[in-house]
């Protein structure tokens, strides 16, 4: 028990668990997953009501940083909200000293590098959110993944949250980099689609793109229902 009580504190076999806890928060959240299509990259999250009594549209799960740039969140909504606004300070910042579109690995190291003190120091607690990392720079599309602990991945196609493990395994069987942005949209609906449980119903998902020649948008859910029909 002594070993979970602080941040500070390795167990015996080298593990934080505060942060695995932090992990666990986010497999509690709504799943989420971002994928890279021909010319874009997509982020799609299903919404996930506490109550019949919610306005849909407060639930934000996806979120604009840049114009180029996008994140979809799982976990702890508050940290999430903190953390989003940090980047969005972080990107305004880079613009005006270099005057040119943000570099988008930058960018998630530098929240990585937020997330990553507060498993350093007693007195705080981790992150417990989880977040996908989606734009467009000189590179091109730019997918990352980014966890309670601080660690960074770059993927063509990845998940958070609580379906996060049945999504991925139906994305490495079925994901293509050649897909369009109306296929990559499917693909992600049926991916989503299959972590629901038995029975589950699939509600319309928010869904956000990003495309080479264009800018960030949030498709409507008309817009949604049209693709996908």
């Amino acid at each position: 028990m002594a070993y979970d009580r602080a941040i500070t504190v390795f167990s015996p076999d080298g593990r934080l668990f505060q942060v695995e806890y932090a992990r666990e928060a986010v497999k509690r959240g709504s799943t989420a997953l971002g994928l890279k299509f021909k010319d874009g990259v997509l982020l799609m999250s299903e919404k996930r009501a506490r109550s019949k009594l919610m306005e849909q549209n407060s639930m934000e799960k996806i979120q604009l940083i840049d114009d180029f740039v996008g994140c979809v969140t799982s976990g702890l909504g508050a940290d999430a909200r903190v953390l989003i606004d940090f980047a969005r300070i972080a990107t305004q910042q880079e613009k005006v000293t270099y005057g040119s579109v943000v570099n988008v690995e930058n960018l998630v190291k530098k929240v990585a590098d937020q997330m990553q003190q507060y498993t350093q120091y007693g007195g705080v607690r981790p992150y417990g959110v989880a977040i996908i990392f989606a734009g467009i720079d000189q590179v091109g599309p730019r997918l990352f993944d980014l966890d309670p602990s601080g660690v960074i991945n770059e993927y063509r196609a990845t998940a958070i949250g609580s379906g996060r493990d049945q999504v991925l395994n139906f994305l490495e069987k079925e994901y293509s980099p050649e897909l369009d942005e109306n296929k990559a949209i499917k693909l992600a609906f049926n991916a989503l689609k299959s972590s629901l449980e038995d029975g589950g119903e699939m509600k319309i998902p928010e869904v956000a793109s990003i495309r080479q020649d264009g800018i960030y948008r949030i498709l409507s859910k008309e817009d949604i229902e049209k693709k996908l029909s």
